[in-house]
């Protein structure tokens, strides 16, 4: 009774505000997803079916598109550090293991949710976020904790997506250098202060999805009709440091669950997302390995100094529209990783409970002016995701929520009342206990202590080559005019 009350105090009307219904809500919230889904009304409302969303369909697709945006091109690359089998492997061990902390910090919220609405504490026009569960549950140190690794994580999952729009752009057009193009798109993707919240990315992460599954696909077949370059050599993994920095990458790819509680927080009934994320992980595996794949098998050590796998594929209408599917779903994902950040401006402004779109979307400008210009310091397409990997998702997404997990049901009273019990596949504390220790261990020596050498090494070998604010990153060099050429020297006599 207590996990079915819980999955029904809540719901969303049609403005995307928060309805409180009471914890014996069962009747007020019987078929809220067909009211929803109508606009709350008889009839179906246009702009209730695009943009706001709360089911869990719309939750699938808001993990599944922005799991993988960017990080798509960049895998091949990190198969080449790897290695073919290691590539696979890691990408199926990372994927599950960010889907057991999805599914922690999911029952972190719930757990935290619940205790609130028995305190009787209202959240009408307040998003939760996962720095107010840590503190609500663990204390104002894990509190400061997750919110100051959330954030720079999230600050720096929107710098690489603006990195990413201004590297896909030149092979389109590269008549300006990446870096005009960073200027440009760092202005488009200021727009997103204007989408409310996550109930508003209904329409968005549909068709981010659809975006992101065309340029995989496109990958692929585009890898294998081209068939292997001529002398091409598989010798990966070569060196430790490039072996952890695409091992690095990879965690990087599935720990995307920084906005799951947000995300959560934009459901009609948040206890129904427990393996949402896991099913979506299941479907990205059928976006990341066959690409990834296929490229490294066409282009061999290639990859290595092609971080971007458009720039090996030839030009041609279908790999121009790939290119222009990513830059909307890069928008897109910009848009996700930013949300949380907004949220944070606007509550230590005061801003947050502001029904005011314009006054909220003129609050979160400042939060978009140090993205772009990190963007524009740090343009290393590649290499700057194994070290936002291995410094801040390590634990941001592994460590903190599997150490708040044990914390927070370390007492036989706690675990008795707990309003999610273990999972069905787990149904032992201590085997979750185990679990969650395991992943403390291998993420903080292997991703956080080897990753992190590994990335940073790599880091600042681009920062030697390229230097910062490097004009136009991993561009092909201009062939020399023959008049610039000096002249050949006069035969002797």
């Amino acid at each position: 009774m207590a996990r079915e009350q819980l999955e029904e105090s809540i719901v969303a009307d049609g403005n995307g505000k928060e309805e409180e219904v009471g914890v014996m809500g069962i009747g007020a919230a019987d078929g809220a997803d067909d009211q929803h889904g109508r606009g709350g009304g008889g009839k179906l409302s246009m702009t209730s079916l695009l943009w706001h969303g709360g089911s869990v369909w719309d939750a699938w697709f808001s993990c599944a598109s922005n799991q993988v945006a960017q990080v798509l091109l960049t895998l091949p690359y990190s198969f080449s550090q790897l290695g073919m089998l290691s590539g696979i492997l890691l990408q199926i061990f990372y994927g599950f293991l960010g889907s057991w902390t999805a599914y922690l910090i999911s029952v972190l919220y719930v757990e935290y949710r619940s205790r609130k609405e028995k305190e009787g504490v209202s959240f009408k026009n307040h998003v939760i976020q996962w720095f107010e569960v840590l503190d609500g549950l663990l204390g104002p140190y894990w509190k400061a904790a997750g919110l100051a690794f959330n954030c720079t994580f999230l600050l720096f999952g929107s710098v690489i997506q603006l990195i990413a729009c201004a590297s896909n752009i030149y092979y389109i057009n590269d008549r300006l250098d990446k870096r005009t193009w960073t200027y440009i798109f760092g202005a488009c993707c200021a727009t997103t202060v204007f989408i409310p919240s996550f109930h508003n990315y209904r329409i968005w992460s549909f068709l981010g999805l659809g975006m992101t599954t065309y340029t995989a696909w496109y990958l692929a077949i585009a890898a294998l009709i081209n068939g292997q370059v001529e002398g091409v050599e598989h010798t990966g993994p070569t060196k430790l440091v490039l072996y952890f920095t695409g091992a690095t990458n990879i965690l990087y790819t599935f720990g995307g669950h920084a906005v799951t509680v947000e995300i959560m927080h934009a459901m009609w009934k948040p206890a129904k997302f427990k393996y949402i994320y896991l099913l979506a992980t299941l479907y990205v595996f059928t976006l990341t390995l066959p690409s990834a794949a296929a490229m490294y098998w066409a282009f061999g050590d290639e990859l290595l100094t092609h971080s971007n796998a458009f720039s090996l594929l030839p030009k041609t209408g279908w790999r121009d529209a790939a290119v222009i599917l990513m830059l909307i779903h890069q928008f897109i994902t910009f848009g996700f990783a930013c949300t949380p950040l907004y949220f944070v401006w606007e509550k230590v402004i005061g801003m947050h409970d502001t029904k005011s779109i314009f006054k909220r979307a003129l609050a979160r400008l400042p939060i978009v002016v140090p993205i772009w210009f990190l963007a524009i310091i740090f343009p290393f397409f590649g290499p700057i995701n194994s070290a936002v990997g291995a410094l801040l998702v390590s634990f941001t997404v592994y460590i903190i929520p599997a150490l708040a997990h044990i914390l927070t049901y370390r007492t036989a009273s706690a675990r008795m009342n707990a309003a999610e019990k273990p999972p069905f596949f787990l149904p032992s504390w201590t085997g979750m206990f185990v679990l969650n220790m395991f992943i403390v261990v291998w993420v903080l020596v292997v991703g956080f202590g080897l990753g992190g050498w590994a990335s940073m090494v790599n880091f600042i070998r681009q920062i030697d080559t390229f230097g910062l604010f490097a004009k136009c990153y991993q561009c092909p060099k201009p062939p020399v005019p023959a008049a610039a050429q000096s002249p050949a020297p006069l035969p002797h006599h």
